[in-house]
């Protein structure tokens, strides 16, 4: 039986092919996405995610794409109105951006900070707010997953193979359960899956 989290709760979500990659072996290929990424199953699922959520947690590269295209959405003609609810919420809530190599941030609402990622996320559940969303940045998954700090693991899976490339679950991480709270499947054999760390 999963235990509530006391406090924020750290919300990732990432997509991920069927053979287990979240990138194909070129970064820069974003075909495979397409058009899982934009079906009901997968507006839905992230809709349920960005809503509770109060902070965006991202790495540098993740947040140059996130903020680079999610602003443009507003306003677009033809745009989804879940698309559209999501830009409005990026663009207006909190966000905290992991970087090293950036001193100040270019985007509004933004914080930069080089710390550890397991630091970071501990200081921001001390403070007060709603939960800590970390938008597909890999990097800070993984980082988290090994620290055990995450609390509730958001997966879409596309039915496709990429035959190599980046995996999301190392080796090593921490031995744990997790329950299943909600399961979607799309017209197109995509899966949204939403799992708790059972504590």
């Amino acid at each position: 039986m999963t235990k509530p989290t006391a406090g924020r709760r750290v919300v990732t979500n990432m997509s991920l092919s069927l053979d287990g990659h979240y990138a194909a072996t070129d970064p820069t290929d974003m075909s495979w996405v397409m058009p899982y990424a934009v079906s009901d199953v997968a507006r839905d699922h992230l809709t349920r995610l960005w809503e509770p959520a109060t902070t965006a947690l991202l790495g540098r590269i993740n947040a140059e794409g996130f903020l680079g295209f999610w602003p443009t959405v507003i306003g677009m003609e033809g745009a989804d109105p879940r698309d559209e609810s999501f830009a409005k919420w990026l663009v207006d809530t909190e966000k905290v951006v992991l970087s090293s190599t950036l001193d100040r941030a270019p985007w509004e609402r933004a914080t930069i900070v080089d710390k550890p990622t397991a630091e970071l996320v501990a200081d921001l559940k001390a403070t007060e707010g709603g939960d800590i969303l970390v938008l597909s940045s890999a990097s800070v998954i993984k980082a988290l997953l090994a620290a055990d700090q995450v609390d509730r693991l958001a997966i879409m899976i596309f039915p496709v193979f990429l035959g190599g490339g980046p995996r999301l679950f190392d080796d090593g991480l921490p031995t744990g359960q997790w329950t299943l709270v909600s399961e979607a499947v799309g017209e197109y054999g995509e899966l949204a899956l939403v799992y708790d760390r059972t504590r």
